[in-house]
């Protein structure tokens, strides 16, 4: 028999998990890519076109598969983007970004100091100011399908956290900090 986990015990589970894949436009272009690199071949025969169906396309795939791997989530009290793992104490307010908006943060507006996962195939966008002030990261930028969803989950992830840090404050005596 396996023990309970009490009800007010953290959970690790994710509360927001996007995976910002390539649009199926890509997918069309690669299986153009996989023709190509056949065509080049055909007049070395049979042999050498399928290898260079195989081959181009498996590169092709290859390629957009990992420019579409990139994953956002919400978990552990942390904000978890690419490569980059932040925890939410260290993050401002979370803002959502509609098109227009999101456009004009990718370009004129956008910092170069600033941690950016962006796809240009993703309309919607959320940014959050860096509040750390050992971190010269002005803010995150990071295109999603969903970004009312990513803010929501950002807000609970922090109140979450405030919620922990209280209790463990109360519990050693002393104020939250």
């Amino acid at each position: 028999m396996q023990p309970s986990v009490p009800s007010s015990a953290p959970s690790s589970a994710p509360r927001f998990d996007e995976r910002l894949t390539a649009p199926r436009s890509w997918w069309v272009i690669v299986a153009l890519l996989a023709l190509s690199g056949g065509l080049v071949m055909f007049p070395l025969g049979t042999v050498p076109t399928l290898c260079g169906v195989i081959g181009a396309g498996a590169l092709a795939a290859a390629a957009v598969s990992s420019y579409g791997s990139a994953r956002i989530r919400v978990v552990a009290g942390s904000l978890v983007a690419g490569d980059a793992r932040i925890p939410v104490s260290a993050l401002g307010t979370p803002e959502a970004l509609d098109a227009e908006e999101a456009r004009a943060w990718r370009t004129f507006k956008a910092d170069p100091r600033a941690f950016m996962l962006l796809r240009s195939y993703v309309p919607g966008a959320v940014r959050v100011e860096v509040t750390d002030p050992a971190d010269p990261t002005p803010y995150v930028y990071l295109s999603s399908r969903d970004p009312r969803g990513l803010v929501a989950a950002l807000e609970a992830a922090r109140e979450r956290s405030g919620d922990t840090e209280a209790r463990d404050a109360s519990a050693q005596g002393g104020a939250p900090a």
